[in-house]
């Protein structure tokens, strides 16, 4: 009895394992994955050996990979297509030994499954030798895809869960969204990947294939570290910085470094499969910032979404919109606030538009537009705008600001809700707003109407107008039938100018191919961006998709005298850190309140005209 406890307490002390049948072997990092997307083993105490592939420690000499842990690889390859060669081991509650890469180490520790992705809990690291890290080669596309626990497409990696891999074909920028919060880039083998209805015609199945295929390109490329809101970022300005700001469309070469399956920090941020590189990555500027297009003409038309442009500043209280009972959307403090107002006029005075036609300001008796027009004229005098005063029962309105030395209003501004086409639903559909113009050097007048239809966002459900999964998601009803009162609207001389020159800009809330951008086009107006750019247009980036929600139509009467039409790229592409928000403590010295980089999400178009003689 005496020799049996002493076996018991030696093997607890040893292995740290009961005596079951783990206890009688060493098991490699395959073993533990099985060929499942759950271990075989989870729960149960073990011994594992295997090389050290990815050093990513917590309170080592790498300041920059920080996960807590490390990952083995197996001696040799189990031969196992369906198995995974490694794992990840999880020490920070254990004695830390500090492995280095090509350590061969021991670890004893319990088997579990953290947020998908298989580890085991170290209770004791101990290195016994050296060994080669042998690199896999990993191709995307995949051949299949599987769905995270949020039901959302990724592709099917398991059989390289913490492995070292090498890509070696090119990899793209797609979204920079969580590169601020979790140090993470979505790439594509995609140069850009679009929304579906960019290119297609809504089609459920359509869409569907469409996401699968997009999944099973794409994978996050991770900084190594847990940290939330790291500072520095490391691609940003930290040691994997590029040297040039990151941007939808840049690109890798060569990439290598640790697969892994996991959120961004514990159970935030989105499941999918992260690389983790373990040199530095080589990064690409395919997408420098551009310079503003030249769209000809003797006067330019701009259409802007300034992105909730709100004069009060967002307490969490009720207290703006036209009658002071919705929430403020836009800056948080005085601070915030300051921010915005210098990178949107800033924005603004560089578009060198004649007229711009404004989305998501503030639905108010003016406080709003005039605190952006004292900006704006504070850097570049000669600001004025069309004063509606509160437009409909939004939060937010579109509004028409002008150089009063370029150009002069001819009449009355007109407003197009339910009042004039039923078939206008302004519950959903912010008011349009036309005004007509003149320019000051004479020509013909013209109309300029601003548009920003129903989201996609919000369902309209009770309205018996469904997301029907075909790629257009909410309320798609809504804004087609906006559109056709817009037409109507147009053709009706809404302005009385006794001219039959109109230009329709805005945000739409449409792709290219979808219904509302239709509706337009079967009435008659020229799509001046499918015309001048194409299909392959963007004005925003959601979701790491790319496609073009904001939009220009001229009446056949007006259409020969646009010059060009473009959309000039300044902040869909750009990363959101960018921005006026001070939130997590962001570091200032991001901020460039002069120049107009990322001012808002949606990117500004350019209309060129040039006009006839009246």
């Amino acid at each position: 009895m005496r020799l049996y406890v002493r076996i018991l307490l030696i093997s607890a002390l040893l292995g740290g394992c009961t005596p079951d049948a783990a206890d009688s072997e060493t098991l490699s990092p395959s073993a533990v994955q099985g060929t499942g997307s759950e271990s075989p083993y989870v729960g149960q105490l073990l011994t594992v050996s295997g090389i050290v592939s990815g050093d990513f420690q917590d309170d080592d000499a790498d300041t920059v990979r920080s996960l807590g842990g490390f990952f083995l690889l197996n001696d040799e390859p189990d031969g196992d297509p369906l198995s995974s060669d490694g794992v990840f081991v999880f020490d920070r509650n254990a004695d830390t030994v500090d492995v280095a890469l090509g350590n061969r180490v021991q670890v004893a520790g319990k088997v579990s499954e953290y947020f998908g992705e298989t580890q085991i809990v170290a209770e004791s690291v101990r290195i016994v030798g050296r060994g080669e890290v042998r690199y896999t080669s990993l191709k995307l596309p995949v051949a299949r895809t599987v769905l995270n626990d949020d039901s959302i497409p990724v592709a099917d990696l398991e059989a390289y869960e913490g492995m070292p891999v090498t890509l070696g074909h090119p990899l793209y920028v797609q979204d920079l969204h969580g590169l601020e919060r979790y140090g993470e880039l979505l790439l594509s083998t995609e140069p850009r990947e679009m929304q579906f209805t960019s290119g297609n015609r809504p089609d459920t199945a359509g869409y569907q294939a469409h996401g699968l295929k997009r999944a099973a390109r794409s994978l996050l490329l991770d900084d190594g570290s847990a940290e939330q809101n790291p500072k520095p970022i490391q691609y940003v300005n930290g040691d994997f910085a590029p040297g040039f700001p990151l941007r939808v469309g840049d690109e890798l070469q060569a990439l290598s470094g640790v697969l892994r399956y996991s959120r961004g920090n514990g159970g935030n941020g989105m499941q999918a499969w992260r690389l983790l590189p373990v040199t530095e990555p080589v990064f690409i500027n395919r997408n420098p910032r551009p310079a503003r297009p030249d769209v000809g003409g003797d006067l330019v038309i701009a259409s802007f979404n300034v992105l909730n442009y709100f004069a009060q500043t967002d307490s969490g209280k009720a207290v703006c919109g036209p009658v002071q009972k919705d929430g403020c959307r836009g800056a948080d403090s005085e601070a915030e606030l300051e921010r915005q107002r210098a990178k949107t006029a800033a924005a603004i005075n560089a578009l060198d538009a004649d007229i711009v036609g404004l989305m998501e300001l503030e639905n108010s008796a003016g406080a709003s537009q005039d605190d952006l027009l004292a900006a704006l004229n504070q850097r570049q005098p000669g600001w004025a705008a069309i004063r509606t005063g509160v437009v409909g029962g939004d939060a937010i309105q579109v509004a028409l600001i002008y150089r009063s030395d370029t150009v002069e209003t001819a009449g009355d501004f007109a407003v197009l809700d339910r009042s004039i086409d039923p078939g206008f639903d302004d519950n959903r559909n912010r008011p349009v707003v036309a005004q007509s113009f003149r320019a000051r050097q004479g020509g013909a007048a013209f109309t300029v109407a601003v548009a920003h239809l129903k989201s996609k966002g919000s369902p309209c459900d009770t309205d018996n107008d469904p997301n029907r999964g075909d790629g257009q998601a909410n309320c798609n009803l809504s804004r087609t039938r906006a559109a056709q009162a817009l037409v109507n609207w147009l053709a009706s001389d809404p302005t009385g100018s006794g001219n039959p020159f109109a230009l329709a800009i805005g945000d739409f809330n449409a792709y290219m191919k979808e219904d509302p951008i239709r509706a337009m086009e079967e009435g008659g107006l020229t799509n001046l961006i499918r015309e001048y750019v194409g299909e392959g247009a963007w004005s925003l980036v959601y979701r790491g998709e790319s496609g073009a929600l904001d939009h220009a139509f001229a009446t056949p009467a007006l259409a020969p005298y646009v010059s060009g039409a473009a959309e000039w790229h300044i902040n869909a592409d750009e990363a959101p850190l960018y921005d006026y928000n001070l939130e997590f403590a962001r570091d200032p010295a991001l901020f460039e309140p002069d120049t107009p980089w990322r001012a808002a999400d949606h990117d500004p178009l350019l209309i060129g005209l040039r006009l006839p003689a009246e």
